[in-house]
């Protein structure tokens, strides 16, 4: 099957702009389904039947696998054998009617306003490397909501500090541009002009990236993570960030302030309005001044 797998990943690099995570979970998941059919003593992807299919989701609900990830590899292994029938090589989808567990719905966890001010304050005003990078970092991904993936492949002149944009090579190839603030650009042009060029002293070859670590090569999803973690750490022993929490505070904070669902849902790079309207959960005090301040009994 590892010639078919190989295969499909590359259709999906090539016609889907997929990014290296996605191609990465693909292949994991493709290996679990290959190691199962292994196990079954299934020779072929042909002989899989919807029964073997039933096998396999009762045995990652008994191993306590969550709903989402369970959903996960149903959506992968469903797309692979649809690709799969379209090249020929199986007669039929058993992935096809085959519906995950009902997804819960989980709210987006963010900061609030005064927990994301005390991160920032803890880095301005530092004029280490390190530091310079790690306030322009947080800055530029709670200015544009960024994903972690669209900080990291961000090249060193896709600030247009003219324009006061950022350029994203979003999910999908969806790429576009955000207006980044000013607090964004001034962190962003302090890295680039006193810390990144002593960053890029430790490196031989020379790189594009923005955001290096403390080697001077280009900084990993797995390195803003651990960033974001440890620079957390240094304001507080209770609260925990992750990169998306700073596109989640993004989001929030915005629609907490009055914009429109369909203007954020373009910053975000939002496919569908109805992801963005995960984030409507709005706080008490803004949902009470709209209804003190337009409802004609208040």
């Amino acid at each position: 099957m590892q010639p078919d797998v190989d295969q499909f990943l590359a259709a999906l690099q090539l016609e889907q702009n997929a990014s290296p995570y996605t191609i990465e979970a693909y292949r994991h998941v493709l290996e679990l389904w290959e190691v199962f059919l292994e196990v079954q003593v299934i020779a072929a992807a042909e002989d899989v039947t919807v029964d073997d299919v039933r096998l396999a989701l009762s045995e990652w609900s008994a191993a306590g696998l969550a709903r989402s990830t369970v959903g996960q590899r149903l959506s992968i292994l469903r797309s692979f054998y649809n690709w799969l029938e379209r090249q020929g090589r199986v007669s039929y989808n058993p992935f096809s009617a085959m519906r995950g567990p009902k997804q819960a719905r989980q709210l987006p966890k963010f900061l609030y306003e005064k927990e994301l001010e005390a991160l920032l304050e803890s880095l301005t005003g530092r004029n280490e490397p390190l530091a310079l990078r790690d306030l322009a970092m947080i800055e530029l991904m709670y200015a544009g909501g960024l994903r972690v993936g669209e900080l990291t492949s961000l090249s060193a002149d896709d600030i247009d500090t003219v324009l006061e944009t950022v350029f994203i090579r979003g999910k999908g190839a969806k790429d576009r541009y955000v207006p980044i603030g000013s607090f964004a650009l001034d962190a962003c042009a302090a890295y680039v002009r006193e810390a990144r060029p002593k960053l890029l002293e430790k490196q031989v070859q020379e790189t594009t990236a923005l955001f290096l670590n403390h080697r001077g090569t280009p900084l990993t999803a797995r390195g803003v993570r651990y960033i974001l973690t440890k620079r957390m750490k240094e304001v507080s022993h209770t609260l925990h960030i992750s990169p998306h929490m700073l596109r989640h505070s993004f989001a929030t904070h915005l629609l907490d302030r009055g914009a429109d669902l369909r203007a954020v849902q373009e910053l975000l790079g939002h496919e569908h309005l109805s992801t963005t309207q995960l984030y409507t959960h709005v706080s008490k005090e803004r949902l009470r001044s709209v209804y003190h301040h337009t409802h004609p009994r208040a």
